[in-house]
């Protein structure tokens, strides 16, 4: 059961890490990348101010997936590796919190970062509604559908950056893990399997493409939240800290 001194020391932690990553100037590039890509790709290869669809789904939220893929694992990997780096990692184990109230306060203000710059993300959406009426369900789902991707790469890098010290491997482990959970879903990569598949063996590619972020993250960008998508991201968030939990506790022993 959570109790109130639980949930203190995991605002503490999520207090502390939150405003470090405003104290550098790492959140501030990512985020303004972050802008940049989106509205970017959204105008210049997404076709925005020619398309004649409203929901964003092709012009503006196809491309999240793979901005992710990099800048997730940009603003994560400090999360572990760099109190392993500067040896506080034994300091924070050894104070009067779970390990849990750390791990969870950490994440979640990662997570917040992004959720600051999808916020920041607006003005498109404004846009849409300012010169059109477009139907407001792939908007909102395709914000769930991005956000819950964003907070995947998230709990995958965590995992990694629990396993070592230099933010440098931790970020091109996570791009390749992220990248890989992409990919396994994207539909020439499934189409392909299907091919090199025997027919009678095509539910192995479907369960494939099932484990990937990009298939869940399209069927969630059509206006309807599907609740096995959001089980889907939810299990990889839970999964991801319970790899950095026993991660950790395989330190300290």
């Amino acid at each position: 059961m959570i109790t109130k001194k639980d949930l203190a020391n995991t605002w503490a932690v999520f207090k502390r890490e939150f405003l470090a990553y405003f104290n550098s100037p790492v959140a501030y590039v990512i985020v303004v990348i972050f802008l940049l890509t989106t509205m970017g790709f959204a105008f210049l290869f997404g076709g925005f101010l020619k398309s004649n669809n409203a929901s964003l789904t092709q012009s503006f939220f196809f491309w999240h997936p793979w901005i992710y893929i990099v800048l997730a694992p940009a603003v994560g990997m400090r999360l572990w590796s760099e109190e392993q780096r500067l040896g506080t990692l034994e300091l924070l184990m050894t104070m009067p919190i779970a390990p849990w109230h750390a791990i969870v306060g950490k994440y979640f203000a990662a997570a917040s970062v992004w959720l600051l710059g999808l916020f920041l993300t607006f003005p498109i959406a404004w846009t849409v509604f300012y010169l059109g009426d477009p139907d407001r369900g792939p908007i909102i789902t395709g914000y769930v559908a991005s956000y819950c991707y964003a907070i995947g790469c998230l709990a995958v890098t965590s995992a990694v950056s629990a396993f070592t010290r230099s933010q440098v491997v931790c970020f091109i482990v996570s791009v390749a893990f992220c990248l890989l959970l992409t990919l396994i879903g994207y539909q020439p990569v499934v189409e392909w399997f299907q091919r090199a598949l025997p027919s009678s063996m095509d539910f192995v590619a479907k369960g494939i493409a099932y484990t990937s972020f990009m298939d869940h993250f399209f069927e969630m960008t059509k206006g309807i939240l599907n609740f096995r998508d959001l089980v889907y991201f939810a299990s990889v968030v839970i999964i991801g800290l319970i790899i950095t939990d026993q991660a950790l506790r395989s330190k300290r022993a």
